[in-house]
């Protein structure tokens, strides 16, 4: 069975609830496997043991989160080489623009020779005040919606083996 790994960190929860929509769309494929896990405790042998990733980070100070840095640079090199060609989407939960997170992970991912295939998903909360930046996240239905959407497309093509 194929295993889709989803990556994510939340410090406000709507990176989370991303994560989980993902993770649920992926689940109704029922012939891979979807591991739903969180940046600090996700190891290379995690990544190697997957054929598909999901990554999904918040966005903060316009770039991506420090622990879904901090996950890249402790997989990065044991996984370089092994890994080539597997499918990849990202998701990103953002308070203006999230477009520096989605380039941050795909020139990290250019290394690893991953292929995106689906369009960045990027949320934004609007968040602009400490206040708003801090308090936890309600993601609409609509965007919870297209996370659904891209794990099951993600699950259906690794099931089908086009990816």
């Amino acid at each position: 069975m194929k295993t889709l790994l989803i990556v994510f960190h939340s410090l406000t929860g709507g990176t989370r609830q991303m994560a989980e929509a993902a993770a649920r769309g992926a689940s109704g494929e029922g012939e891979v496997a979807v591991r739903l896990l969180a940046a600090t405790a996700t190891q290379p042998a995690d990544v190697l043991g997957a054929q598909g990733y999901i990554f999904a980070t918040p966005e903060n100070l316009a770039a991506l989160a420090g622990l879904m840095k901090d996950f890249f640079d402790r997989t990065y090199y044991p996984v370089l080489d092994r890994i080539n060609g597997r499918p990849y989407a990202t998701l990103v939960c953002a308070g203006s623009d999230g477009s520096n997170a989605v380039r941050q992970i795909e020139r990290i991912v250019t290394g690893w020779r991953l292929r995106a295939v689906a369009d960045p998903l990027i949320v934004c909360t609007h968040a602009q005040t400490p206040e708003a930046i801090l308090a936890p996240k309600t993601i609409g239905a609509d965007d919870l919606g297209r996370c659904e959407e891209i794990g099951a497309a993600l699950a259906a093509g690794l099931a089908i083996g086009i990816f």
